[in-house]
C-alpha cells in the first residue's frame, strides 16, 4: 500500500459529494487487487463472500476473523474500503461501539452497521435501540477522529418487513442519529429508490444490485451516490467453479475451463505487488 490511510478516507467521502460510483465487493486480497486494476474508485468488503471462501455461511463470521480480513484488505489496496460489519457484532449500543473502534483500527475508510437482530422471531432491532446504536457507533467514531464514514442499514426488505415508509421513518431516525451514508438492500423499483433518496437528501444513499436488470446510468438519474454488488462477485466467481467442476465429474469433459480468466493476466496483475 502507498496511498496513506488518511488520504484513502479523504477521498473515499468526496467520493459521496456527488456523482455515482460502483462499490464492488472483493472477498479476499486477490480479488481486490484485480478489482483495483479494472480502475474502480473504491471497493467494500462482503461479509458472504468472505465467509463462503472460508467454509462457512453468512452471518457466520467471528469478530476477530472479520477484522483480521478487514486489515488484510485494507492494506493490500491503495483504494479506500468500506466494511460490510454486519450489525456490530453487539446487540447493546456500548458494545457497538467498542467494535466500531476495533473496526475502524483495521485502516477501513467507511464501516456499515445494520439493524438486523440475532433473535428469528425479532429480526430487526427495536426502533429506539436500533437509533442508539447508530448514535454510539457516530459517537465512537467521533471521539477518535477517525474520519471513518458510517453507513447505516435498514435490513426491513431482507427480513421480512418490506414496508418502504418504515424503512424511511427508520433510514431518517438513523440519518439525524448521525450516519453519514444511507442503505436500504433490497428495494429495488425505481418509485421506492427515489422514495429513499429524496426521505433522506442531502445525505447519500446506496443501493445494493438485486438483479441484472439494474443499470448504474438509471441509478445515478434516481439520485443514488454510490452502488454497490454484495456478494454478487464472490457468487459469479462461484458460478464459474460449480459449472466447470460438475461438468468434470458429471460428464468427464473439460469444455467450461475455456471460460477461465487467463492464468498470465491475473500474474501481471500480481507481480507487481511482489515486486515491492
Amino acid at each position: 500500500m502507498t496511498v496513506s490511510v488518511a488520504k484513502k478516507r479523504k477521498e473515499f467521502f468526496d467520493l459521496h459529494e456527488s456523482g455515482c460510483f460502483v462499490l464492488p465487493n472483493p472477498w479476499d486480497v486477490g480479488s481486490a487487487r484485480v478489482l483495483q486494476s479494472l480502475g474502480y474508485k473504491a471497493l467494500a468488503s462482503t461479509s458472504a463472500g468472505f465467509a463462503w471462501s472460508t467454509g462457512r455461511s453468512d452471518y457466520g463470521l467471528k469478530l476477530n476473523d472479520l477484522l483480521e480480513h478487514l486489515t488484510a484488505l485494507s492494506a493490500a489496496t491503495d483504494l479506500p474500503v468500506n466494511a460490510d460489519f454486519e450489525s456490530g457484532f453487539a446487540d447493546d449500543p456500548a458494545g457497538v461501539a467498542e467494535n466500531v473502534r476495533k473496526c475502524a483500527a483495521t485502516g477501513v475508510s467507511g464501516l456499515s452497521i445494520e439493524n438486523r437482530s440475532s433473535d428469528p422471531k425479532q429480526p430487526l432491532y427495536e426502533f429506539s435501540l436500533s437509533v442508539e446504536r447508530i448514535r454510539a457507533a457516530r459517537a465512537a467514531l467521533d471521539d477518535d477522529e477517525s474520519g471513518v464514514l458510517l453507513v447505516a442499514r435498514c435490513e426491513g426488505f431482507l427480513t421480512g418487513e418490506a414496508d418502504l415508509n418504515m424503512t424511511i421513518k427508520r433510514l431518517v431516525a438513523f440519518a439525524e442519529a448521525g450516519a453519514d451514508c444511507l442503505y436500504a438492500p433490497g428495494i429495488r423499483t425505481p418509485e421506492q429508490i427515489s422514495a429513499v433518496v429524496k426521505a433522506v437528501a442531502p445525505k447519500p444513499v446506496n443501493v445494493l444490485v438485486m438483479s441484472p436488470d439494474f443499470k448504474v446510468a438509471e441509478l445515478a438519474e434516481l439520485g443514488v451516490r454510490r452502488v454497490s454488488l454484495g456478494g454478487q462477485l464472490a457468487a459469479a466467481a462461484w458460478g464459474g467453479f460449480m459449472r466447470a467442476a460438475q461438468e468434470i465429474v458429471e460428464k468427464g469433459t473439460f469444455t467450461e475451463l475455456r471460460n477461465n480468466y487467463s492464468g498470465r493476466d491475473l500474474h501481471k496483475v500480481f507481480a507487481q505487488y511482489v515486486a515491492k
